[in-house]
């Protein structure tokens, strides 16, 4: 899927876990900056395991996305609950990559992105 030139923001859904336990969703816009390929907005992670017995388990913090139309890799910095996790992916059908923490094993996360307009 190829990026657009400027899209006025994205949709960004994934699953996240050794088994997708995690679900991510976010909506990014364009942060300003002098570079356009880098997007910033709120993200919310919902525990969708099986293992929940009092409700699902919320997380929201914020996202910050670089990602080269030119290029299959994205870049992202996942704020939550004054934590900051890196992603690194690499783009087929979807990002594919893997979310480290600190003090915390890296965990797979699979991305897709969807332009919104």
């Amino acid at each position: 899927m190829a990026l657009p030139a400027r899209a006025a923001s994205l949709e960004i859904v994934g699953y996240s876990g050794l088994l997708g336990e995690w679900e991510l969703t976010a909506t990014v816009t364009e942060d300003g900056s002098a570079t356009p390929e880098n997007y910033s907005g709120p993200l919310s992670m919902k525990h969708v395991g099986l293992c929940t017995q009092d409700g699902p388990e919320e997380k929201s913090g914020n996202i910050r996305v670089q990602m080269l139309p030119s290029s299959p890799r994205m870049e992202a910095t996942l704020l939550m609950d004054g934590v900051e996790c890196r992603y690194r992916g690499i783009r087929s059908d979807f990002y594919n990559g893997t979310m480290s923490c600190p003090g915390r094993e890296a965990v797979p996360l699979k991305l897709w992105v969807k332009e919104t307009r």
